[in-house]
This record gives C-alpha cells, sequence and structure tokens, in this order.
C-alpha cells in the first residue's frame, strides 16, 4: 500500500519559517508529480506548489519567492520551506503525488497524505 507522511508542521509566528517534508512507502517508483496542496477552513483545497519529475515548478502567485519546493527523485521526498510566514498561510498543508509506476503498472490517480497543520499566529 502506497502512503504518503507529512512532518514538519506546527505554530509559527508571523514572519517565520517552517519546513515540511512527505515522504512515501510502498511500491511506488518513477513519480511524475509532487505536489503540495493546502485547506483553510471554509475554503477549497487549492495548490501551493508542485514539481515534475523533469524539474519544472509551479507556485501559486500567493507564495511566490517566500515558498521553495523541493524533491529528491532518489527518495522519492518532497520538501517546502515556507518564509516569511503570513498569517493567510494557515492551512492544513497536505502531500500529494501524481502518477507513479507501482513495478508492474503505472497508476495515473493522484494520492494524498493525511494533511498537516500550519498555523501562523502571534
Amino acid at each position: 500500500q502506497v502512503r504518503l507522511v507529512e512532518s514538519g508542521g506546527g505554530l509559527a509566528l508571523p514572519g517565520g519559517s517552517l519546513r515540511l517534508s512527505c515522504t512515501t512507502s510502498g511500491r511506488i517508483f518513477s513519480i511524475n508529480i509532487m505536489a503540495w496542496y493546502r485547506q483553510a477552513p471554509g475554503k477549497d483545497r487549492e495548490l501551493v506548489a508542485s514539481v515534475t519529475s523533469d524539474g519544472r515548478i509551479k507556485y501559486a502567485d500567493s507564495v511566490k519567492d517566500r515558498f521553495t519546493i523541493s524533491r529528491n527523485r532518489a527518495e522519492n521526498t518532497v520538501n517546502m520551506q515556507m518564509n516569511n510566514l503570513k498569517p493567510e498561510d494557515t492551512a492544513v498543508y497536505y502531500c500529494n503525488v501524481e502518477g507513479y509506476y507501482d513495478g508492474a503498472n503505472y497508476q495515473t490517480g493522484a494520492i494524498w497524505g493525511q494533511g498537516i497543520q500550519v498555523t501562523v499566529s502571534t
């Protein structure tokens, strides 16, 4: 069974930093896209940042120049450094994988982690 596990969330002061990490387990190889999404209370889940297998990176406008996504292809992990945090960054953050090889077949669906809370507040 393929699993994604997030870590590194918590409470930060405005202007502070946090680093999120996502590890994978199970039969998961040759991942296409790894991404971070977030969902604030009462809002839809939104894409924060993504990185493809060939290194193309996309950020939401709201986090550009503050967040940095990085991926380790050998270890199938993805991290996100979040700097200059703002109260509006408060949300549950989800790790996401789209497209991977399970050793026998290519899976086109998405896998989600359980989510981790990030709270930015004084």
